[in-house]
């Protein structure tokens, strides 16, 4: 049976990285007393696949891990045994099967929800608001971006779904995955590049809120999140 955890990271645990994560999660699953399967051959490991590492110091209540598992208890027992041994900053938020033919989440992520404030004192100049506007409103934005081949220019505008400000939050929905991933912080600096302010990577404060797949066409992109792609485990 293929289950997949969504969990949220916050607090001091945002330093831990990608790698410390996938040990935790271990560690976590072991103490929790899930049934999950192990790969065969010299060196048996757990089979678990995470969905889209989260940048250090970022904060996140949409992470996800597929596990393949021989049993499982309830979605709710599931839940109260891990959130048993989680530390804080760590909380599970939904255990969910997956079908038999489904693709793990790190294939199919194509989207994330970000939300994006200014730390105390790193806000730029009054106007930042309505030159974000125009900014995400271009039909085409063009950059340097390093890729495997190098630093390629680029149109990002494709991969901005959304991008929006409210109360001085700024809301974004943005392409992931393996295709086409941008990251927030490589579109505000962009930004600062075309406004001619400086943005640097510390005085954003960055949490995501989700990750999708998409269901639709090249065309018309029809986002799910990969929560709503399992269903919740009976008694």
């Amino acid at each position: 049976m293929n289950v997949r955890i969504k969990f949220q990271k916050t607090g001091p645990l945002r330093f831990i990285s990608h790698l410390d994560v996938m040990r935790y999660f271990q560690k976590v699953i072991r103490r929790a007393g899930i049934d999950i399967c192990f790969s065969e051959g010299f060196s048996p490991h757990m089979i678990m696949s995470f969905a889209s590492p989260l940048g250090l110091g970022l904060t996140s209540e949409g992470e996800y891990v597929d596990i393949r598992v021989g049993s499982a208890p309830s979605s709710a027992e599931a839940l109260e045994r891990l959130n048993e041994v989680m530390a804080e900053g760590m909380k599970v938020l939904s255990f969910r099967r997956l079908p038999d033919s489904s693709k793990n989440a790190m294939s199919i992520v194509a989207a994330a929800d970000y939300q994006v404030r200014f730390r105390e004192g790193r806000e730029p100049a009054e106007d930042w608001e309505e030159r974000l506007a125009d900014f995400s409103g271009q039909p085409e934005i063009r950059i340097l971006k390093e890729t495997k081949k190098g630093r390629q220019e680029v149109d990002i505008r494709p991969w901005i779904y959304d991008c929006r400000v409210l109360d001085g939050v700024i809301h974004m929905q943005v392409s992931a995955g393996s295709v086409h991933n941008l990251k927030p912080e490589l579109l505000m600096q962009s930004f600062g590049a075309w406004a001619g302010i400086q943005i640097p990577a510390s005085a954003l404060q960055i949490h995501r809120l989700e990750l999708y797949a998409d269901q639709g066409t090249e065309e018309e992109h029809r986002l799910i999140p990969l929560e709503e792609l399992g269903e919740d485990i009976g008694e």
